[in-house]
């Protein structure tokens, strides 16, 4: 930990991993969207081993969960992405996905939370965008989080970038995190090389760290 301004100012994930000061974020863990990936079971077995360690170690632990507006609420920019990613020639052709309230739209089975524990839904890729998790971590004085879920290259790359633009501190534990698009993870990994933003992890590293409040 160096200092500056009178601040401490965290270089490592040592630094930042007390539950005074980090929360751990899984990201998107829904049924439906771990439905569209082949490793998606396995990916869902090293999130439980972080939360599970979260949890021992007495971390704030906080679920986000994506739905899509119903299609009569779609502005241009929904219709817009609609269309591009379904391949839709017309916005009459784009099929409403991942619905509120629908089984798709709900957390696996295996990551529900507990009490003492909150789920956030969204319509934004950011999970800062639109939901409180800005505040209601800035409320318990925290200024880092580890993140873990799907999609990296579609949700957890803009809410890391975004996070920092607010000033807090993002660890992505790399193997606690997933997606589909080979190309797009890749880019995800080398921007957070290149801007240096965020702390990059793994579990067997973060996990000894977690428990070790407990």
């Amino acid at each position: 930990m160096r200092r500056g301004n009178g601040l401490e100012i965290p270089e490592t994930l040592e630094d930042v991993c007390a539950p005074e000061s980090m929360a751990v974020v899984v990201y998107d863990m829904q049924v439906g969207v771990l439905g569209q990936l082949e490793d998606g079971p396995a990916i869902t077995e090293r999130v439980v081993r972080v939360v599970e360690a979260a949890r021992r170690g007495g971390y704030p632990v906080i679920f986000l969960r994506h739905f899509f507006l119903p299609k009569r609420l779609m502005g241009k920019f929904a219709l817009r992405m609609a269309m591009s990613w379904q391949g839709a020639e017309s916005a009459e052709d784009v099929v409403p996905i991942l619905q509120r309230d629908t089984p798709a739209f709900q957390l696996v089975p295996e990551l529900q939370p507990r009490e003492g524990e909150v789920v956030f839904d969204k319509t934004s890729m950011s999970a800062f965008e639109g939901t409180p998790l800005a505040s209601t971590l800035r409320d318990l004085g925290i200024g880092a989080y580890a993140i873990v879920g799907v999609a990296l290259e579609i949700g957890i790359a803009p809410t890391v970038s975004h996070s920092t633009d607010l000033g807090f501190v993002p660890i992505v534990i790399r193997d606690g995190v997933g997606g589909r698009d080979t190309a797009g993870l890749q880019r995800a990994w080398d921007d957070f090389a290149f801007q240096g933003h965020a702390i990059v992890t793994d579990s067997d590293t973060i996990v000894p760290l977690l428990e070790k409040t407990s």
